[in-house]
């Protein structure tokens, strides 16, 4: 749900660019909201399963306690034996190694900053060819964002009747064949081009969204928040390269690029199937926990 807000953003974002055309100031007025974000940290509590795993106990159950006030709740038992004395046990500290050194873990790692890449290619890179292949970028930019709600609503549907892996492998493969089937649609059939574009738009943003939840869901608590960072960095990574592969491949050929992401994309869904299933299973507290996920 909180992802329709992206797709929100993008909607606002086609109208502030047509009323900024100049790029300065359209970045100026994106950027600007952002300061907000500092105001979270009077207003978002810090993660209690994080506390426990750093040994900081009284924190965390002033926290719990103040989550149960606020919902109407007793504390669970399990966590009313928690002791306030932060200096026993044996503080985790997290750190990259961690994410390798296990076969699992590390599988793991290299298939979620594969995807992370491959979604950040594939996202941008349809953006910036329709951009190159369209008529009217504004119209274009706002038509092509409106795809991305059904997209969330297809991800509440089925992530807890049928899973993460699967309609997750799915939506990569979907996009990876509408970029494919996109480059033999000849021009004539403008409808059949549009509709085909918009089922590989849906697809990966399907695949976008998925992989910001699946990457928390295979991590143990205390390497959680490293090892989303160290993936989604592909991420930007991603970014930096789709506009080198969109603009020089297309002076090659127009379609070259789509044809660049139909591969990274399917490969991306044959990955995903390598993932354990995450639907209804406890998250991960310890490494040992992590590498009992079999896919």
């Amino acid at each position: 749900c909180y992802q329709i807000a992206f797709t929100v953003g993008l909607l606002i974002l086609a109208g502030v660019a047509y009323a900024l055309p100049n790029w300065r100031w359209l970045q100026f007025a994106v950027t600007l909201p952002n300061f907000c974000f500092l105001l979270y940290f009077w207003c978002i509590p810090e993660s209690p399963r994080w506390l426990i795993s750093q040994n900081k106990n009284a924190k965390a159950m002033k926290i719990i306690k103040h989550i149960a006030k606020k919902n109407g709740k007793s504390v669970p038992v399990s966590l009313q034996s928690l002791t306030a004395d932060e200096d026993a046990g044996m503080k985790l500290n997290p750190s990259f190694l961690d994410l390798v050194r296990t076969p699992q873990i590390r599988k793991h790692t290299l298939i979620l900053m594969y995807n992370w890449f491959t979604s950040s290619v594939l996202y941008q890179g349809l953006i910036m060819h329709m951009g190159l292949a369209g008529d009217n970028i504004y119209l274009d930019f706002f038509y092509s964002a409106l795809v991305e709600f059904p997209a969330a609503f297809i991800i509440i549907l089925t992530i807890d009747r049928i899973g993460r892996r699967y309609p997750w492998a799915v939506s990569n493969m979907v996009a990876g064949a509408a970029c494919l089937a996109s480059v033999f649609i000849p021009d004539d059939l403008q409808w059949l081009k549009i509709t085909v574009a918009c089922l590989g738009r849906m697809g990966i943003t399907i695949a976008y969204e998925m992989v910001c939840l699946v990457n928390a869901e295979l991590y143990p608590t205390y390497i959680r928040n490293l090892a989303v960072l160290v993936c989604s960095s592909m991420c930007d990574i991603g970014g930096i390269v789709t506009p080198f592969l969109v603009y020089r491949l297309t002076d090659i050929w127009l379609e070259f690029p789509l044809v660049v992401f139909a591969v990274v994309g399917l490969v991306a869904g044959g990955l995903v199937l390598l993932l354990p299933e995450t639907k209804g299973k406890a998250l991960p507290e310890t490494i040992e926990d992590a590498e009992k996920m079999q896919g």
